[in-house]
């Protein structure tokens, strides 16, 4: 009897001699072109690392290039070691501050008289009676302002304050054009700077920044007191603080160039809670009142951007660290003063 199932004739699965050399071939010219692209790609690789290791040099960032005592690898600024070097410097202006008020070289009112002058430009304004916590607080106010404006703002590459005052426009004017050739040139320019700051040069910083103050820590014709050689420490750490900021390789991967500014909000100027930290208790604003800067105890940080050749054009500035303030209301309190255009507290 006959199967109901009838088999399927089996599909022909074999191929031509020709189909197959024609595919052979095909297969052999794409791999061939596959081998190509990889040779291309290593070829590129090498070439990126050698451009890379090229910038690392120019930065001075290789690890052939370390400085003795220095770890390879950790040489670039960051928040931890500005939070680090930051707290070193304000330990020192506090320690510089208070020694001050300890042992006066004047009377309080003399002191407190010749830092407004310095901060504000002259002595025609009405002080209070001079108490210890006001003097100190405005001392370091004075500091903040010639660290900032004298050191950080300036880049301190030599002894002399008109070549860095030259070379500080330099760079502004070659971050304008190219920010990565900015940072390359920052950054070697940096690797052949002074070590420290020398006596002549502190003594300029001093006196074009607080000379009132600095004419009663050292008279002239006297020798250096040890307020004034205080001072001058002050200044060193200010100086190892901004050469760390300015003498690091970018984090960037040379996509854009950043670099960093100081800034000290006036006394009498408004408070800005994105720029400022309050190092005491303000009552005013706690109350949604109008209250103003006291003192500046130590300076805020900016980090300014412009993006290379091809990005997107345009600076961009970021508070990186807030400015540590204390309030009029804070700085004034037991005295009994009104801060100028305010109300008493009920």
């Amino acid at each position: 009897m006959a199967s109901p199932y009838r088999q399927a004739p089996q599909a022909n699965d074999h191929v031509s001699g020709e189909q197959y050399r024609y595919a052979l071939t095909n297969f052999a010219i794409a791999h061939q072109k596959v081998e190509e692209q990889r040779a291309q790609l290593e070829q590129q690789e090498k070439q990126i690392a050698l451009l890379r290791e090229r910038i690392a040099t120019l930065e001075g960032s290789a690890p052939s290039q370390a400085k003795p005592g220095q770890r390879q690898g950790v040489n670039t600024v960051d928040d931890f070691s500005i939070r680090n070097t930051a707290s070193v410097l304000e330990r020192a202006i506090h320690r510089w501050a208070t020694e001050i008020v300890r042992e006066p070289p004047a009377s309080l009112e003399d002191l407190q008289s010749a830092v407004l002058a310095d901060i504000n430009g002259s002595d025609d304004r009405e002080q209070d009676e001079a108490r210890p916590m006001v003097v100190q607080s405005l001392l370091r106010h004075a500091m903040a302002e010639a660290i900032s404006e004298g050191i950080v703002n300036c880049l301190i590459v030599t002894s002399s304050s008109e070549a860095n005052v030259q070379l500080t426009r330099i760079h502004e004017h070659i971050f304008a054009r190219d920010p990565t050739v900015a940072a390359v040139w920052r950054r070697q320019t940096f690797s052949a700077a002074v070590d420290a700051v020398s006596s002549e040069m502190s003594r300029a910083i001093l006196d074009e920044h607080m000379p009132a103050l600095t004419g009663l820590l050292s008279p002239p014709g006297a020798s250096p007191s040890a307020n004034f050689a205080a001072a001058a420490a002050v200044l060193d750490s200010a100086y190892e603080f901004s050469r760390m900021l300015h003498g690091s390789p970018s984090t960037a991967g040379g996509t854009l160039d950043a670099f960093y500014r100081s800034f000290v909000p006036e006394v009498g100027s408004t408070l800005y809670p994105h720029q400022i930290e309050l190092v005491k208790r303000c009552t005013r604003s706690e109350r949604h009142e109008t209250d103003r800067v006291g003192a500046t105890i130590f300076p805020g940080l900016v980090k300014v951007s412009r993006a290379a050749p091809g990005g997107q054009p345009g600076v961009t500035q970021a508070v990186v660290r807030r400015a540590q303030v204390i309030c009029e209301c804070a700085l004034h309190a037991g005295s009994g003063r009104t801060p100028t255009g305010t109300t008493p507290a009920p």
